[in-house]
């Protein structure tokens, strides 16, 4: 964690329970505190067995209102950070020739709409170099796994509406789409259970859909062509609501 001192619940319940949990700090955002924290593991108990890269920001808006400082960030955390851990990890996993990478990305990750556009970028990345890292280190019997949750009830989830009145107005559409998803929420441990499960296991399968809603979205977004797409997230409003109601069986109307 940046700020250990934060979990006073989570210290209380390691301490009553007896849990075999440590807390470190480390703020993936920073070269020098991923290498401390990681070297300070490896010192204290020898090795490594599994990384989860689940650090994450949500910041959203359209691509033309959203100030490069807002792209920086969401990279820096969402794509360096895993990056920077991914490397940190590695040269203890490949010299045991063992190990688990879990790369916690998105459905956004496989697919687009406005004001997401910054996020989706971020998880596209992390899931282009999750790809290419699985064929690297499989030889080293490194096993990496994706893990892609769709709409999570999650503070992020409830915090996607625009603050500000966009010069796009079809931008706050996804919001009306996570607000009716979120009617029926889908719980952040479903994820943890995904994590645990390939962690645990001997799967290779690379990418793992999480959530009722994850797979219909990648099929969904998989059934059109890019213009098709393009298209379809262009319509004007009422076009559109009728449109994910029909195609996807999802009122999004508020």
């Amino acid at each position: 964690m940046r700020t250990p001192a934060k979990a006073a619940e989570l210290l209380a319940r390691i301490k009553a329970e007896s849990l075999p949990i440590t807390l470190h700090e480390m703020d993936v955002n920073s070269d020098e505190s991923v290498k401390s924290c990681i070297s300070g593991i490896l010192k204290n108990h020898g090795h490594l067995d599994v990384l989860v890269n689940n650090a994450g920001i949500g910041l959203n808006g359209s691509i033309e209102e959203m100030p490069i400082s807002d792209f920086k960030a969401v990279m820096e955390t969402n794509f360096f950070g895993a990056v920077r851990c991914i490397q940190g990890v590695i040269p203890s996993m490949r010299e045991r020739k063992s190990g688990c990478i879990i790369n916690v990305t998105s459905v956004s990750g496989r697919l687009t709409s406005s004001p997401l556009g910054c996020y989706s970028a971020s998880k596209f990345a992390l899931e282009a170099v999750s790809e290419a890292l699985a064929q690297e280190v499989k030889p080293f019997k490194i096993r990496v796994g994706i893990v892609e949750p769709g709409i999570i009830d999650t503070d992020m989830a409830h915090e996607i509406e625009e603050e500000h009145v966009s010069i796009y107005p079809s931008s706050k559409r996804i919001a009306d789409l996570f607000f009716a998803s979120l009617k029926n929420p889908t719980p952040a441990t479903l994820v943890a259970d995904t994590v645990v499960g390939f962690a645990s296991g001997d799967s290779w399968i690379l990418r793992h859909p999480v959530g009722p809603d994850a797979l219909p979205f990648i099929q969904w977004r998989n059934s059109m062509t890019d213009e098709q797409w393009t298209d379809r997230n262009s319509l004007p409003d009422e076009e559109w609501y009728d449109a994910v109601e029909r195609e996807f069986g999802m009122n999004a109307r508020r």
